[in-house]
């Protein structure tokens, strides 16, 4: 297990490309490592091989919903924090939170909510 308190990688797991532009560039302003993967096979991968201190999770993937992943994510990674994100169906914030995720963020979200709610996971 890596130490999250040194740990400044987030993974983005995030298939719209101006989305994750935009989240990188406000991520990167904040001294953040970000890596970006846009299915959730790819996320497996990726964890095979780094593990960050933080997810952001976009619920619509390409390969499945980001709910039915988090449990998974969870189980095999308690340590890292998750901010589940959708602009689809805000009463997903509500199933987020139950089945795990650390915060939850509904697109449209601002930069001072990002900031916060990614600050905030990071310094916990």
């Amino acid at each position: 297990m890596q130490d999250r308190h040194v740990n400044r990688n987030v993974l983005l797991i995030e298939d719209e490309g101006e989305m994750c532009l935009l989240l990188n560039m406000i991520l990167d302003q904040q001294g953040l490592q970000i890596d970006h993967v846009k299915t959730i096979a790819k996320a497996n991968d990726y964890l095979e091989r780094k593990l960050p201190a933080l997810i952001l999770l976009d619920n619509r993937l390409p390969d499945g919903l980001g709910l039915d992943y988090l449990g998974q994510l969870k189980r095999k990674y308690p340590w890292i924090k998750i901010i589940v994100m959708t602009g689809v169906d805000a009463a997903a914030g509500d199933a987020a939170i139950e089945m795990g995720a650390d915060a939850f963020l509904s697109k449209p979200f601002t930069k001072a909510r990002l900031i916060e709610s990614v600050n905030s996971m990071l310094s916990e």
